[in-house]
């Protein structure tokens, strides 16, 4: 069976899975929203697609019968509840980008309107599709490590990274996109509840935007890069980042694509001279945390913690988990184990070999998750993905729980 797709928000995140669902051989895409006409032509062009299989909107999709299996939502956050709901009423199948939804009640409604429907449904928690979290999870649920007594695990967002994306891009404020800690630690808190396998009963957290502040303007800096005297020497320069995409296909088509689609010396300066992605990070108005950690209680009595910081490279996630009979500790690639019983020390490599970054496919979680979506759509059963949509909702509910812990400076029970 070839599984047909129609793609909603054709930016990064739905090319992306466009392009992991058709090099898998058993999907097809047969139509294209977006309100973008230079987006929306290129996902055409690049697909096939004929013109009366375009549309400005999910809602010009949505009004016509139905003609594909799927659908791929990739709008922005703030755009999801309304398509997801209507496509399941219409009896799509759902491959919903994260977060779901940045509110609870928007996210339920969701979740009510699939188990209503019956509909195939997957979050992009991409990170529970790699081979490293295949490994991972098998080890910890066979017992090799005895009972879980507490996990620590770090999410290295990348210095350049927070400023591209949550300084000066798209997710850098609150109120237009979401949390930190939902819009891109979701992922983690979703990761760490799938490989502990138990339910989280309390949340804590701390964390406040610490350095992208006004306040910490070197002396002297201009308004934008292309201006400023002190951009030589300052770790968050635009200029040294995006001139630096140049001659790079994968780092042309992201980090670079948001900046401009004229991948050349001119048009990157051109972008930065007026464009979003050209400000000083210390004159944007950006409020979403640059450090944050939580920490989580199980009704086993096990102990999580998570950091997420923008102060590293752009790496894999780091974790550890400390049992009674053994110790784990994994870098996205290889697991190094301790047995307790014999002393003896063995790396597991996941034969993982791709980066985390957005353009390196995350480790193979992207192409994992767009695989397992498929063979769901194809079965008509939701078991290849190996969760529920009360399952994604799960970490989601840790998230919204975490952040009104921070904000309280309280404990939050689940």
């Amino acid at each position: 069976m070839t599984v047909t797709l129609a793609v909603v928000g054709a930016g990064a995140r739905g090319q992306i899975y466009a392009r992991a669902a058709v090099a898998g051989g058993r999907a097809r895409i047969v139509a294209v929203a977006d309100p973008d006409p230079a987006r929306r032509a290129k996902l055409a062009a690049e697909h096939g697609l004929p013109e009366e299989a375009c549309f400005t909107g999910w809602a010009e999709l949505a009004a016509v019968p139905k003609l594909a299996d799927a659908v791929v939502i990739a709008t922005q956050d703030r755009l999801h509840a309304d398509p997801a709901v209507a496509f399941a009423g219409l009896g799509y199948a759902i491959l919903l980008e994260k977060p779901m939804a940045p509110t609870e009640p928007e996210a339920r409604r969701i979740v009510e309107a699939v188990e209503r429907a019956g509909v195939v449904f997957a979050v992009c928690h991409v990170l529970r599709y790699t081979a490293y979290t295949r490994a991972f999870k098998e080890l910890v649920g066979g017992g090799r490590l005895g009972t879980i007594s507490s996990v620590q695990h770090l999410e290295p967002v990348g210095w350049w990274h927070m400023a591209h994306s949550f300084v000066r891009g798209s997710w850098r404020n609150a109120a237009e996109s979401g949390p930190m800690l939902l819009t891109k630690s979701c992922h983690d808190i979703d990761w760490l509840l799938h490989l502990v396998g138990d339910e989280p009963v309390g949340v804590a957290s701390f964390g406040s935007l610490t350095h992208f502040r006004p306040e910490n303007r070197p002396q002297g800096a201009g308004e934008r890069c292309v201006s400023c005297a002190v951009e030589p020497t300052c770790p968050y320069s635009a200029a040294r980042l995006y001139l630096g995409c140049l001659g790079d296909p994968d780092r042309e088509f992201w980090p670079l694509g948001p900046v401009t689609s004229e991948a050349t010396p001119a048009g990157v300066m051109r972008a930065l001279e007026t464009g979003p992605y050209g400000r000083c990070v210390y004159d944007c108005d950006n409020d979403v945390v640059d450090q944050q950690v939580v920490t989580m209680e199980f009704a086993r009595g096990a102990t999580v913690s998570f950091t997420m910081t923008a102060f590293t490279p752009l790496e894999h996630r780091k974790t550890r988990v400390f049992g009674t009979h053994g110790f784990a500790e994994g870098d996205g690639r290889a697991i190094r184990v301790v047995d307790f019983v014999t002393g003896e020390e063995e790396t597991i490599d996941t034969g993982t070999r791709a980066g985390a970054s957005l353009a390196d496919g995350h480790g193979g979680g992207d192409a994992g998750l767009v695989a397992a979506f498929v063979d769901a759509v194809a079965a008509g059963d939701q078991a290849p993905i190996g969760a529920s949509a009360a399952d994604a909702l799960a970490g989601h509910l840790v998230v919204w729980a975490a952040e009104r812990a921070r904000e309280t400076r309280t404990v939050q029970a689940l």
